[in-house]
Order: structure tokens, then C-alpha cells, then sequence
């Protein structure tokens, strides 16, 4: 049955890619801190969900949209956006770092809150998705690969808003109330320009009774940035944001116990960068940024007086990166200050501090050869001092052709959560634990025209220390423990492509498949894994979307199978129709009403039905 499904999913084009301009899909920048790649000169694996497809995708959250992207494992504990581990091609959810805007975001207390953004989804440009080890460019923690999310400029005076609500139509369960399940969302972003400023404010918020007994969700988030041109050599940026998302969390951490858990996280963000051209050829850009994180679990939700964890931490970071342009290539160095701390009920009050420096160099002085190398240096107060090498080349051999080969070292130091948490009886950290350290090989053949596209690639990772939670009985508690060696390959294959039917209609689709073969981890008997459990094994997705003048049809579908789960198959629904600057759509996710899970003990929304509407006001 796996077999046929499989080879069903590849061969008929179930989800699509919305269709775009190729060639301002070539040029746009990867908004990287230091040398800015055009897309189309890129010598590294990187997928890009743009906002034009984003805004023809069945989805509701930042999460949902990364579900949709080749290699990407979501593991979601709650629908809506409430929360979601978010990994890279086998890796743990620990070892993908997140950054908004090029600015580090992860959370240092546990990576279950890293995806805890203060953007609504109206005001994301577009996502982008470095995977391998990505050290050599954003440092420690990047050991897996990187999710960038860049918002949209403000280059123009628009107010977007965008409105939806919606109901899988099923009773609520005792202990809920009564009525059905369901709720609405809604989103505003404002853009104004002026001659030598711009301005983005987006708001968002989102109201769901649940999907299940307390599962319910509420959460509001605010966004700003803004640009200041002072002249045409100094620009400043500042950005700021605040989320606060209170869910129940039944199944979350502690099954089946904790039927009544319930969470608060609120999340503050700010950063402040300028950049500044001090030459024709050499460039400086400092930016300091700060993130606050503050965590209220619940065991008892009516019950504050017991099993109640409370966490509250502080990042500050400090960045100096600089380019100088010279006739033989493009160099970057700089400097990056990091402080984390953490005060906590069953963590403890925590504080480390991690330096950095880079050096890189990128040429494109041989005839169709792209070269980039360099090096990051990281002292860290805890695990000391460490250096990530790294080697991306490609070379066109034909104008159609590129076939690229990446090298690169990362490492991934332990989460507070890993090293010190005492959760009993579910969990508890280990202050023992060393950092992982991986190397990874990735080679990649691209063949692209205008209409079409395949890319086809394989890597092979070696994680040194590996780290597991795992245990030996359910009598005594999970506690991350390091493991020798994992050694992963993967293998995966994208082909899209698009035809116009007439001048009124068209149709576009993009199909995936990663497979991915984990090597043997020694465990003792009886040892229970949290990683291998939840593991990626096999992900085939697809894209299709199919235009007839006012009317859109988009369809998508995902085919996962875990390592000891099950398989299964979601495919989602929208359909739309729009005229100038707004639109109304209908979207039906999870059509064949599967029951699913992802990670814990945490049922997803079955069917689910939803109308939204777009509207565009220019100011």
C-alpha cells in the first residue's frame, strides 16, 4: 500500500507552486548579513516560498507554509500556529536556526518556541531556506540548515487586510462548552513610504475554541519596521515585534497527565542596524538586537498553586559585518557579541555568552565557476572554542545546467532546557552533555529554462555527540544523553513547471520527494527515543494550481512516513476569486478527514472549513 500511494503521489501532480516571474525569481537577493547573492548565482541548496505563492496556499500560519517546502519537517503540536518544531532534512528540531530578517530569533530556553514570531503572515515577503550546515554564515546552532523570514518593504502606501473564519463542523467535546469547533483570524498590514523613509505595521490576531478537548488558542502579534535613507551612503532599519500566544496544551509534553495543561508564551523582539558605504568598495553594517521570552506552563490550568513552570529569558546580541568588493572578489569579515540568560522555576537562573568571527571570500573570477569559502570562529564561556570551514562551488557548464558541490562544519550547543531542566517525572535536563558537531557533503545538478525545472541532489551528514532524550522505562523520566555518531544520508529530487493553456488560463505544478536513510545509533535494550520515534524518513509533496481568468484552483498534498509512524496523506483545498484588489476564497484542509499525528501525543484537525477574504486599499 506504502508503494502504490507513493508511486500514485509522483507520477499525478496533486499540489502547486503559484506562477511567478522567472527572472525576478532569479534576481532576487538572499538576504544573508554579509555577501548578497542574486538567487540565480547561488552555489548552495536554497528554497524560496514567495509572497505571491503564500498568498495562494490553503494556510493559516508561518508553520503551515513551511510544511509545503522540499525537506522541511513541520512537527506541530498544535494547529493554528500555536507551536511547531521545525527541522531540516533528519535533523532535530534544536539544530535548524530561525531568523527574522536576518536577525537570530531561536529560542534559547527550548526550540519549542523558536517558531513563537511576532509577524502575521499579510506582511511576510517571502521565506527562505538554506539547508546543510550554514555555521560558516549565521555562526553556532545553524547545524542542519537556516529558515529566514524576510518581510515585505515599504516601498509602496497600501493597507492589505486579510479575513478568515472556520469550523470542522464537529460537536466539542465534553469539558468544552458547547457548539462546535471553529474560530476566525484576522490581519492588517499598513506600508507607507515617504522620499527617504518607509514604514511597515502589521497587527494579527487569531481566536480558535480548538480542534479537540483543550486545544483552544488565542493569540495577538504586532510588527513594525522602518527605514531611514540619510543620505545615499548611510541608511538605518529598526524593527520591532511582540506576540502573546496562551493555548491549551493537552498531549504537549507529559501524556497522557497533562489533559489540563494550558500555556502563555509572549515573546518581545527589537533589533536597530544601519549600513553604511564608506567607499565604492567597502561597506560596514553593525546592528544590535535584543529578544525576551517569557513562558507560564500550567500542568493544572485551574489549579496555579502546583505544578506551574515559569521561564522568563534574555538574549543580546551585538554584530559588525563588512564587504569590500575588490577585482578579484568579494570578501566579508565581522565580529558578532552574544549574552543568554535565563531565569526559571525548574531550569534555575542560567547565563552564558558566545563571540564570534568570520571570514569569507566569494569569485566569480573563472569563466561559469561560482566560489565561495570561508570560515567562522566561536568562543562560547561553556563549551569554548571552535571553527566552522565551509566550501560552496558551482559551475554552468551549460546555459541551462549547474551542478554544485557544498562542504561545511556546524555545531549545535545545548539548550538550557537539555542541560538543566527538572520536569519530573516527565523530563530532565543534563548538565553533562557536550555540544554536537557535524560535518556535512552535499552535491546538486539544477537544469532550469523558463517554463521548466529539475533539481535533483544528495548529502550525507556525520553528527559528532550526537544528543537524544530518551529512556529506558516508562517509570523514570526522559534525559538527553550524547550518542556517538549520527550519520544520515538523503537523497531528493524537485521538478516544476508551468503552461499557459490560453490567454485566459494557465496551469503550474511542483512535485518533491526526500528520502531519507538514518544510520544505526547504539542504545541499550529497552531504551525508548524521542529522535527516532519522530524521524523523517520519507516526504513527497506537490503543488498544483490551475487559472481561469477571475477564478484560481489550488490543490496540495503531503505524503510523510516517519521511521516507527505510520504513513499518511493530507491534501488540502482553495479556491478562489478575485478582481483587482481583493479576492474571497473557500480553502478545505485535511479533505480526506485523516487522523494524524505529528509530534507527542497530539492530534491535528481533521477537515476543516474556512472563508477568507483579501482586500488592497492603496493610500
Amino acid at each position: 500500500m506504502k508503494r502504490t500511494l507513493l508511486s500514485t503521489f509522483l507520477l499525478i501532480p496533486i499540489f502547486a507552486a503559484a506562477q511567478q516571474d522567472t527572472t525576478k525569481l532569479n534576481e532576487i537577493i538572499i538576504s544573508e548579513n554579509r555577501l548578497q547573492t542574486p538567487f540565480s548565482k547561488q552555489a548552495r541548496n536554497i528554497q524560496l516560498i514567495t509572497k505571491e505563492q503564500i498568498a495562494q496556499m490553503p494556510v493559516k500560519s508561518i508553520n503551515e507554509v513551511l510544511s509545503f517546502i522540499a525537506g522541511v519537517d513541520v512537527r506541530q503540536r498544535g494547529p493554528f500556529g500555536t507551536q511547531a518544531d521545525v527541522s531540516i532534512d533528519g535533523g532535530t528540531f534544536e539544530q535548524t536556526l530561525i531568523l527574522l530578517n536576518g536577525v537570530k530569533i531561536s529560542d534559547v530556553q527550548t526550540a519549542h518556541h523558536s517558531m513563537n514570531i511576532p509577524v502575521p503572515l499579510s506582511a511576510v515577503e517571502r521565506i527562505e531556506v538554506i539547508k546543510g550546515p550554514a555555521a560558516r554564515i549565521y555562526g553556532i546552532n545553524a547545524l542542519t540548515g537556516a529558515i529566514n523570514i524576510i518581510t515585505k518593504t515599504s516601498n509602496e502606501q497600501s493597507i492589505d487586510v486579510n479575513l478568515q473564519a472556520g469550523t470542522s463542523f464537529e460537536d466539542k467535546a465534553m469539558g468544552d462548552g458547547d457548539g462546535i469547533y471553529g474560530g476566525a483570524a484576522a490581519q492588517l498590514a499598513l506600508r507607507m513610504a515617504g522620499k527617504t523613509s518607509g514604514h511597515l505595521v502589521a497587527f494579527g490576531v487569531n481566536d480558535y475554541n480548538g480542534q479537540r478537548y483543550n486545544s483552544s488558542t488565542y493569540d495577538y502579534r504586532f510588527f513594525y519596521q522602518g527605514d531611514l535613507a540619510v543620505n545615499e551612503n548611510s541608511k538605518f532599519n529598526f524593527m520591532a515585534g511582540y506576540i502573546n500566544n496562551a493555548f491549551g496544551a493537552s498531549g504537549y509534553y507529559a501524556a497522557p497527565g497533562d489533559k489540563e495543561a494550558f500555556e502563555i508564551v509572549k515573546t518581545g523582539f527589537v533589533a536597530l542596524g544601519s549600513s553604511h558605504q564608506l567607499s565604492k568598495n567597502f561597506s560596514l553594517r553593525p546592528r544590535l538586537s535584543t529578544r525576551y521570552n517569557w513562558d507560564d506552563y500550567r500542568y493544572f490550568r485551574n489549579d496555579l498553586t502546583r505544578a506551574r513552570s515559569l521561564h522568563q529569558t534574555k538574549v543580546w546580541s551585538a554584530e559588525l559585518n563588512s564587504t569590500l568588493n575588490t577585482s578579484i572578489g568579494d570578501f566579508g569579515f565581522g565580529l558578532e557579541s552574544r549574552s543568554e540568560d535565563i531565569e526559571s522555576t525548574n531550569i534555575g537562573d542560567r547565563e552564558r555568552y558566545n563571540h564570534g568571527a568570520y571570514a569569507e571570500y566569494k569569485t566569480e573570477a573563472v569563466e561559469n565557476l561560482l566560489l565561495n569559502l570561508g570560515t567562522y570562529v566561536n568562543y562560547n564561556t561553556q563549551y569554548g572554542w571552535q571553527a566552522f570551514p565551509g566550501l560552496d562551488v558551482a559551475y554552468l557548464f551549460a546555459p541551462k545546467w549547474k551542478l554544485a558541490f557544498n562542504v561545511g562544519s556546524s555545531q549545535r550547543i545545548p539548550s538550557f532546557t537539555d542541560l538543566y531542566l527538572n520536569q519530573r517525572p516527565g523530563n530532565i535536563g543534563n548538565p553533562n552533555l557536550t555540544s554536537e558537531n557535524a560535518w556535512q557533503y552535499e552535491l546538486s545538478l539544477q537544469y532550469k529554462v523558463s517554463k521548466f525545472n529539475i533539481q535533483t541532489g544528495y548529502f550525507y551528514r556525520n553528527i559528532n555527540d550526537f544528543i537524544d532524550w530518551v529512556r529506558n522505562s516508562s517509570s523514570v523520566p526522559y534525559q538527553p544523553q550524547n550518542f556517538g555518531n549520527n550519520k544520515i544520508q538523503g537523497f531528493n529530487v524537485i521538478v516544476g513547471q508551468s503552461f499557459v493553456i490560453n490567454t485566459s488560463s494557465s496551469l503550474t505544478y511542483q512535485l518533491s520527494y526526500n528520502y531519507l536513510h538514518a544510520g544505526e545509533i547504539s542504545y541499550a535494550n529497552n531504551v525508548t527515543s524521542k529522535y527516532v520515534v519522530e524521524n523523517l524518513k520519507h516526504q513527497a509533496l506537490g503543488r498544483l494550481t490551475y487559472k481561469n481568468g477571475n477564478w484560481q484552483l489550488m490543490a496540495g498534498g503531503r505524503w510523510i512516513e516517519r521511521e516507527l509512524k505510520n504513513p499518511y496523506f493530507i491534501g488540502d483545498l482553495r479556491l478562489t476569486y478575485g478582481k483587482g484588489n481583493w479576492n474571497v476564497y473557500g480553502d478545505v484542509t485535511n479533505i480526506g478527514n485523516v487522523n494524524y499525528i505529528e509530534v507527542a501525543a497530539v492530534p491535528l484537525p481533521k477537515r476543516w472549513f474556512a472563508l477568507g477574504t483579501n482586500i488592497k486599499f492603496g493610500l
